[in-house]
């Protein structure tokens, strides 16, 4: 068995990235297991394995004492110097009891023990693999579904795509290749347990950090994402170096970077938009394509008025609300958006202009001045 075990321990550590030594310790216990089990022994063995012969023995591991209580486990001080003069009081004794028959039935029990431990191991790679790529992107081929979930194989393991992580406007089919983000790594009885999202932010904000090098490399930073899958999303993008243009490197020279993305989100709509620490600025940004007029800020409300041309109310507010839910999502503030017509009926356009310095002036930077200006 000696040529056979070595060559079955050579291919389990470098096909399935074992360690020689995790087999070997599985193998033992299953023999020791294995001994107990078929010869009815409670003793405390040791197996010694020697893979390069092929053999396998058995030792009872005995305590000296003074006085025996238990025959299985223990040995009389007279006893044990009768094997070896040198031993002493609390001397570990040991003595070969291999049966005559051991190495079949040895083969026959421990085959199942090691099955599992190889299992198990098995498990506890991928789950070590896994547990570090949560939060990250992947490319998985879809294998079936399900009325709950899509099953997406990730090479060593199958990931689980609920429903209410799918895009709305998506259809799965056997074989496709997609890329989904790793929401969570369970560990179960049953091994690893993977779900991924197709529908989440962090998707979005993976892909920019694919297809934008700067991104990548800290050059240009991703504020925040707002999305709704499969229909609409909105990102914000800064960069401390002035010479970058944030939003101009998402987009890519033609479009091409941002193209990619809305290809892989089967045409999920993207607008990029340079974020601010400013409020007035940051939220008249998000509210894109639409343009403002003005942005009116109640800071301890964490809520902003803004106002639009009377033609440009419904492009603010969007499709049932849709542009209006984005940007409030994105910059963390209500918004409340109002028409020019309906905001000088209600005396709060235009802004008394020292009412509106009181109410922006720790808001005040060079950003904010070329966005007056835009608007003049």
């Amino acid at each position: 068995m000696g040529n056979e075990l070595l060559d079955a321990l050579y291919i389990l550590e470098n096909e399935k990235g074992i360690s020689r030594e995790v087999l070997i310790d599985a193998i033992e216990s299953a023999l020791i297991s294995a001994y107990r089990r078929n010869f009815n022994q409670a003793q405390n063995v040791r197996i010694d394995l020697n893979l390069g012969k092929g053999t396998m023995r058995v030792f009872a591991r005995k305590d000296v004492v003074d006085e025996v209580f238990d025959s299985r486990l223990e040995i009389s001080v007279e006893e044990a110097r009768a094997i070896d003069p040198n031993y002493q009081l609390d001397d570990v004794v040991e003595m070969e009891v291999t049966p005559k028959d051991f190495g079949r039935i040895a083969a026959q029990t421990a085959k199942q023990v090691v099955t599992q431990r190889v299992r198990e191991a098995e498990r506890g790679i991928i789950y070590a693999e896994f547990i570090d790529r949560e939060e990250d992107i992947m490319t998985g081929i879809v294998q079936r579904q399900d009325s709950r979930f899509i099953y997406v194989s990730l090479g060593k393991i199958e990931a689980l795509l609920p429903v209410n992580e799918q895009m709305p406007n998506e259809q799965y089919k056997p074989h496709d290749r997609i890329k989904v983000f790793i929401t969570k790594v369970e560990k179960t009885s049953k091994g690893p347990q993977i779900f991924v999202s197709r529908s989440h932010p962090g998707l979005l904000k993976r892909l920019f950090e694919i297809e934008v090098p700067e991104i990548f490399d800290g050059t240009v930073e991703i504020k925040s994402v707002a999305r709704e899958a499969g229909d609409r999303s909105k990102i914000s993008v800064h960069s401390e170096n002035e010479e970058v243009d944030p939003v101009g490197s998402c987009v890519g020279q033609k479009g091409q970077r941002v193209q990619a993305i809305v290809n892989e989100l089967k045409g999920e709509k993207i607008d990029i938009v340079k974020w601010s620490e400013n409020p007035v600025i940051f939220v008249a940004n998000a509210l894109s394509p639409s343009k403002v007029l003005e942005v009116i800020v109640k800071e301890e409300e964490k809520a902003t008025t803004v106002i639009v041309p009377d033609y440009q109310l419904s492009l603010a507010i969007g499709k049932r609300g849709q542009n209006a839910r984005l940007a409030a999502k994105l910059t963390g503030w209500k918004i409340d958006i109002k028409s020019e017509t309906e905001a000088r009926e209600a005396g709060i356009y235009p802004v008394e202009e020292q009412e509106f310095l009181l109410s922006r002036d720790s808001y005040v930077t060079e950003e904010e001045t070329d966005f007056e200006e835009d608007n003049e």
